[in-house]
């Protein structure tokens, strides 16, 4: 777990999230178990409670499931349902307000796509 907390933001959500982007990037396939909330707890020297906070948001959302005293599992469909989550939110975050200040500043549809192909292989 390369991971780094966020004071800004709740520790359940910093956890759901890292769970999320492990999925998205590969390190946690669909049907294979995550760490325990003990296990999560212990390494980020949190409540377990809070923990299991931001895995049950993931259960909540059907991208985690529980075998029954066994523990928590990626759940099949869940990296498809995660990249579609991140897509809208990248949407609604990033480009949505790149028009509105697009607009703001006059910049034209063409000036903005030259712009990002301006920025493409840039990393």
């Amino acid at each position: 777990m390369a991971f780094t907390m966020d004071d800004s933001r709740p520790i359940f959500v910093q956890i759901a999230e890292n769970i999320e982007d492990d999925i998205i990037e590969g390190r946690l396939p669909e049907e294979s178990q995550v760490p325990s909330t003990t296990q999560f707890a212990s390494f980020f020297q949190i409540n377990p409670a809070t923990a299991a906070k931001g895995v049950n948001l993931l259960v909540d959302e059907n991208i985690l499931y529980k075998k029954r005293g066994i523990g928590m599992f990626v759940a099949t469909g869940a990296k498809a349902r995660l990249m579609e989550k991140r897509k809208e939110s990248f949407y609604e975050q990033y480009v949505v307000a790149m028009i509105r200040e697009a607009e703001k500043l006059g910049i034209s549809k063409g000036q903005l796509t030259d712009m990002i192909r301006r920025g493409e292989g840039t990393k």
